[in-house]
């Protein structure tokens, strides 16, 4: 059997058990991302109390740049 086959009997089999909209939240699900989120979550930098200030400042000041 074909890969586009298989795809296909996939997506169907799928429909068919949870319908079209039950079909696209479970594909979404297996989306697996990008990169290696155990080496990058001790580089991310947490925001500041300062960095909070500042955006709510901001925020406050032009509330418009922020929909």
């Amino acid at each position: 059997m074909k890969q586009s086959e298989i795809r296909i009997l996939g997506y169907r089999a799928l429909i068919e058990s949870l319908g079209v909209v039950g079909m696209l939240q479970f594909l979404q699900q297996l989306d697996i991302g990008k990169g290696n989120y155990t080496q990058e979550r001790h580089r991310s930098i947490e925001p500041t109390l300062d960095d909070y200030q500042q955006f709510t400042t901001t925020l406050t000041k032009n509330p418009m740049n922020y929909r």
